[in-house]
C-alpha cells in the first residue's frame, strides 16, 4: 500500500447493511470485529500521516472507549490530528491536535501535517463534506459480518446522485475489503 502525496482517504468499517455506527451513534457493535486489526490495518496505519476528524469522533465516538485500545487504530495512532469543528476545544487540545472550522483550511492543514502520507478521514459527516467539495480521493471500506438495521450510514446522500468509483486493489485475497477511488470513470 503506497500513499499518494496528500491524498484524502475515508476508511471505515461498516455493517453489511451499510452502517458505520449503530442507533444513537453507538460504536460498541464494532468491538468484536476490530481485534488487533491484523496486517492490513497495520499497513494502512503506516501509510497515514495525519487524521482529519469530526468533533463527534474527537469527543470519543470510540468502540474501545475506556480501554487500553482507546483511540484511532485501536489506540496505536500517535500523530497529527486536525479536528473540523465550529466549536472551539474545551481547554487546551491534546498535543498534535489542531481545531479548524473551515473545511478547505482543515484539509490543507492535514495534508501539510501528513508529510506525503494519507490523510485519513474519520467521521461520516466530514467524509460527506469532503466528497461534496470534491476533496475526497479514495474510500476504503471493511465490511463486518453483521446487520445493524439502523444508525449512521457510511454515506448519507453522497455528494449527489451518482459518484463513480474505481477499485484500487481488485485482486486482494485478504479479508473482505472494498477499496475505491472517488471520481473515476465507471468500468
Amino acid at each position: 500500500m503506497t500513499a499518494g502525496e496528500g491524498r484524502l482517504l475515508y476508511s471505515a468499517t461498516m455493517s453489511l447493511d451499510g452502517f458505520i455506527a449503530g442507533a444513537g451513534g453507538d460504536m460498541s457493535w464494532l468491538t468484536p470485529y476490530v481485534g488487533d486489526g491484523g496486517p492490513e490495518v497495520t499497513e494502512l496505519m503506516e501509510s497515514v500521516g495525519a487524521l482529519l476528524v469530526g468533533r463527534r469522533t474527537f469527543d470519543g465516538d470510540d468502540p474501545n472507549a475506556g480501554t487500553e485500545a482507546e483511540g484511532a487504530y485501536g489506540g496505536q495512532w500517535h500523530g497529527p490530528v486536525v479536528v473540523l469543528s465550529h466549536r472551539p476545544p474545551d481547554g487546551t487540545p491534546p498535543e498534535d491536535t489542531t481545531f479548524c472550522d473551515h473545511l478547505e483550511t482543515a484539509v490543507a492543514q492535514a495534508k501539510r501535517a501528513a508529510g506525503g502520507g494519507y490523510v485519513n478521514v474519520l467521521g461520516a459527516e466530514v467524509a460527506r463534506h469532503c466528497l461534496e467539495a470534491g476533496l475526497l480521493d479514495e474510500v476504503l471500506v471493511m465490511v463486518a459480518p453483521v446487520l445493524l438495521g439502523d444508525g449512521t450510514r457510511l454515506f448519507e446522500h453522497p455528494g449527489g446522485t451518482h459518484v463513480p468509483l474505481e477499485p484500487v486493489d481488485p485482486l486482494d485475497t485478504g479479508p473482505l475489503r472494498l477499496w475505491f477511488q472517488v471520481g473515476a470513470t465507471p468500468v
